[in-house]
C-alpha cells in the first residue's frame, strides 16, 4: 500500500477543495452546484475555524491533492465533550480503493484519542452507499444506532436530488 501524507488545509487549497465538493455533489446525488456558492462555503471555513477544518492527503507531489474530508464539531453534554464530524468526503477517483480515505481517518482517530475534549467521532452516509458502509465497518464504526434526520428551508434535502 502506498502512504499517503495529510495535513491541514490552507487557503491555496481552496479551488481544490471546491473541485471535489463539486465532484462529490454530482457523484452522490446527481446535484450540480453553484461554484461560487461553494467557493464562498469553503472559503468560509478558512475565515472562521469555528465552522471546521479541512484535512487534505497527497502523495509524492504535495501540490496533488489526492483527497480531503471536513471535520465539524458537535458538543455532548452527555460524554462533557466534543464529537467530531467527518463530512465531504472526497478521493479523486485514480486513488480510490487504496487507503486514502483510511489514511485520513486514522489521522482523525489518533488526534480524537490523544487530544481532549474531543471523545468520538461521527459521519453520515447516504443509505444507498453500501461502499463506503463496507468501508467504515472494516474501520470499527458502527452505524446501527442512530438515523440523521433533516430539514432545509428551501424544501430542498438530500433525498430530492437523488
Amino acid at each position: 500500500m502506498t502512504s499517503y501524507l495529510v495535513r491541514q488545509a490552507h487557503p491555496d487549497d481552496i479551488p481544490a477543495l471546491v473541485e471535489f465538493q463539486i465532484a462529490l455533489a454530482w457523484e452522490s446525488e446527481s446535484l450540480v452546484l453553484d461554484r461560487n456558492t461553494v467557493h464562498r462555503g469553503v472559503s468560509a471555513v478558512f475565515e472562521d475555524s469555528s465552522k471546521g477544518q479541512y484535512l487534505v492527503a497527497h502523495a509524492a507531489d504535495p501540490s496533488r491533492l489526492i483527497g480531503s474530508l471536513l471535520l465539524t464539531y458537535e458538543w455532548s453534554d452527555w460524554r462533557n465533550g466534543c464529537v467530531i464530524w467527518i463530512q465531504s468526503v472526497y478521493v479523486v477517483p485514480e486513488w480510490r480503493r487504496r487507503g486514502v480515505f483510511r489514511t485520513l481517518y486514522r489521522y482523525v482517530q489518533e488526534q480524537v484519542a490523544s487530544r481532549p475534549p474531543y471523545v468520538g467521532i461521527r459521519l453520515y452516509v447516504d443509505t444507498r452507499n453500501t461502499v463506503a458502509q463496507k468501508v467504515y465497518r472494516q474501520l470499527g464504526m458502527r452505524g446501527d444506532h442512530y438515523q440523521v434526520w433533516e430539514w432545509f428551508p428551501d424544501g430542498k434535502s438530500s433525498e430530492s436530488h437523488g
